[in-house]
């Protein structure tokens, strides 16, 4: 059987620079719902680090958040800790771990990834390579070498998108 789906190589990437303590990043969920209901596997949705210092539990829900994709849940974990953002600011760490449990997750297996560390390589290179692009605040999303800043405003951000995404997807065809 020949492989004819070319397409597959080329699938456009929306990278969604994010940091799972912001209030806006919160507000931008049902722009990336849409998307994703758009789309589907048209479209590769990447979630981004980009903690900010003034958020004091983001490091470590940007860590949490890698561990619950190593356990095949990323998105569902980040939905969850993003619709929570006020229990995160109070609760820290344990919070990130009762989300876990309450999610169906390994939860030790969090408690045990936030001790030792093992995500905060990916984390540190998100953060080194939004820098390197020019994000300066959350969320940000970067399709198709251009940059869309969310922190300031989300309004037209998901038309702007779908824009650049139906252009890419109709270049496929063609």
């Amino acid at each position: 059987m020949s492989d004819s789906s070319p397409a597959r190589a080329t699938t456009p990437v929306l990278d969604v620079w994010c940091e799972l303590q912001c209030p806006d990043c919160r507000d931008a969920l049902d722009d990336l719902r849409a998307l994703r209901a758009r789309y589907g596997d048209r479209l590769e949705l990447r979630l981004r680090h980009f903690p900010l210092e003034k958020h004091k539990h983001a490091f470590a829900a940007a860590q949490a958040f890698e561990e619950a994709a190593e356990q095949g849940r990323g998105w569902a974990y980040a939905e969850a800790v993003l619709g929570r953002v006020e229990e995160l600011s109070r609760a820290g760490e344990p919070f990130l771990i009762e989300l876990a449990r309450e999610l169906g997750l390994d939860a030790e297996e969090f408690d045990t990834a936030l001790i030792d560390g093992r995500h905060i390589l990916i984390v540190d290179a998100d953060q080194a390579e939004g820098k390197a692009i020019g994000v300066t605040g959350t969320p940000t999303y970067v399709i198709d070498g251009e940059r869309l800043d969310g922190g300031k405003s989300q309004e037209g951000l998901r038309e702007r998108v779908e824009e650049i995404v139906d252009r890419l997807l109709a270049g496929q065809d063609g």
